[in-house]
């Protein structure tokens, strides 16, 4: 079983790799709906509806206008994840992404942080680089 450093992680948007990434989350979840019949000694369902959100976080880089600055609230942005790299053969995430809230953290004793939280939109692609 392969398995992947966390440290080899990228982001794009578009064609534009995010600088100073620290973090990344994708969330993909499905409703589900009831669909228990009188009788039935246990409940049963059905799977609705899929959606995908997730967040990111990077140090502080006024420079990266073209990725962290491209994130502003409200935006709908091209987001590309890549938890292994972007390598031959490495796996990757494409989406359409709403960028529901940009914050920052500013603490005495660290690197100053951006964080991201976003929706997606009309699901998630897996593919290989």
């Amino acid at each position: 079983m392969a398995n992947h450093h966390g440290k080899d992680g990228t982001v794009k948007i578009g064609s534009n790799t995010v600088a100073e990434i620290k973090s990344f989350t994708l969330d993909q979840t499905s409703d589900t709906v009831e669909d228990t019949s009188m009788g039935d000694s246990m409940k049963s369902y059905k799977v609705g509806q899929g959606d995908a959100s997730g967040s990111i976080t990077c140090h502080f880089d006024e420079t990266d206008t073209s990725g962290q600055g491209a994130m502003t609230n409200g935006a709908s942005v091209s987001l590309a994840l890549y938890p292994e790299g972007a390598d031959s053969g490495d796996t990757y995430y494409t989406m359409t992404a709403l960028i529901t809230s940009v914050g920052m953290s500013v603490d005495m004793g660290s690197v100053v942080e951006r964080s991201f939280g976003f929706q997606v939109t009309a699901g998630v692609t897996e593919t290989t680089v």
